[in-house]
């Protein structure tokens, strides 16, 4: 049986870059060669890309570029052109359905969620706003766009008519691994946080801090029908769960499965597939929860989550019996398995084929 080619898409240029090269070189270590020709693209700079073949199960060395004009041509070269694409690119221009339309346009299959779901989903204000459209119980939020409204904002909060209390949690409404992110516990603290938020974006999530409640992650995995990982319960070491204890090795303690009741399981099994079914997820999401004052609390869904040594979604499915160079299998199965069903579906809107 000839090997499936698959491309592995990693690096890019959002400020996630190095989770994104950490990511991608995992799946390439990981990659059965018996199964996959692999080769990766690391679309680092508008106008050209670089790209490499390596055998599978091999680490991908730093020095191994060449460089293409465009990421298109790395895509479409015919001696590598891809059976499916592995979308390990974090964050703008790989999380945000920017590479998922360009792929759409090349009729490439790809791993994750298509255009509208990851467009969706990456945007925090958007996905709070699908959260109270289905019902998904969330923290409350407001949110600010450009300079203007947040000045507008502090000129509101520093005359005590805004609703918003400390604590909140202040984040750039498209980026994750927490960059960005500030921690308000003091009113002075407020014009700071801002400031941080708005130089990673123009829009900008002000979320309330649920203080003392137990973190979890609860990973999804299907197209149609869906199940659940186990879900894992995050315990930072020493404060808040920020990028140095999401990728600092020993940094955070992970139970999987998470120790919280069957009842508070249940509803966290059940929010997830929600969650995903209301972002228009595809393939796989985790989506990331609060257990506070006896509810779950949904704050966002990851439709590229990390694949590092440390990140949450393999942790889960080797705890749910699934090692992770079978999680990759069943991930590049149900890119093609998704993009069968999207290409029936366009075939069919479309009609019949004029003779």
């Amino acid at each position: 049986m000839a090997r499936l080619r698959v491309a592995v898409l990693m690096g890019g240029r959002s400020a996630e870059r190095e989770v994104s090269l950490a990511t991608g070189r995992q799946v390439m270590a990981a990659l059965d060669p018996e199964k996959y020709e692999a080769f990766w693209i690391d679309p680092a700079h508008l106008g050209s890309a670089s790209a490499g073949a390596i055998a599978c199960g091999e680490p991908v060395p730093e020095d191994a570029f060449k460089v293409l004009p465009t990421p298109v041509q790395a895509l479409l070269d015919p001696e590598k052109r891809p059976d499916v694409v592995f979308i390990c690119l974090h964050g703008r221009y790989g999380e945000d359905g920017t590479i998922q339309g360009m792929l759409e346009l090349l009729g490439i299959p790809y791993v994750g969620s298509g255009v509208l779901g990851s467009a969706v989903a990456v945007n925090k204000v958007v996905s709070k706003c699908l959260f109270a459209a289905h019902g998904i119980p969330t923290p409350a939020w407001t949110a600010v766009r450009g300079r203007a409204e947040a000045d507008a904002f502090l000129a509101e909060w520093r005359a005590g008519r805004s609703h918003v209390r400390v604590p909140v949690i202040v984040k750039p409404a498209e980026e994750g691994s927490t960059i960005g992110v500030t921690v308000v516990k003091e009113e002075e603290a407020m014009p700071a946080a801002l400031d941080t938020a708005l130089h990673y974006g123009e829009e900008v999530l002000i979320e309330a801090f649920l203080g003392g409640a137990t973190e979890l992650t609860v990973p999804v995995l299907g197209n149609e029908v869906l199940e659940t990982l186990p879900i894992v319960e995050i315990i930072p070491q020493g404060g808040f769960y920020d990028y140095e204890r999401k990728y600092t090795p020993g940094a955070t303690e992970e139970i999987v499965p998470a120790r919280i009741p069957t009842r508070h399981a249940e509803r966290a099994r059940a929010l997830a597939m929600r969650t995903h079914r209301a972002l228009h997820c595809r393939g796989m999401s985790r989506v990331d929860m609060l257990l506070a004052n006896d509810e779950i609390w949904v704050l966002e869904a990851n439709t590229i989550p990390g694949m590092t040594p440390t990140s949450l979604l393999p942790r889960a499915a080797q705890a749910g019996g699934l090692p992770f160079p079978r999680l990759l299998d069943r991930l590049i199965k149900l890119a093609l398995e998704g993009h069968s069903l999207a290409s029936a579906a366009r075939a069919s809107a479309e009609g019949p084929t004029a003779p």
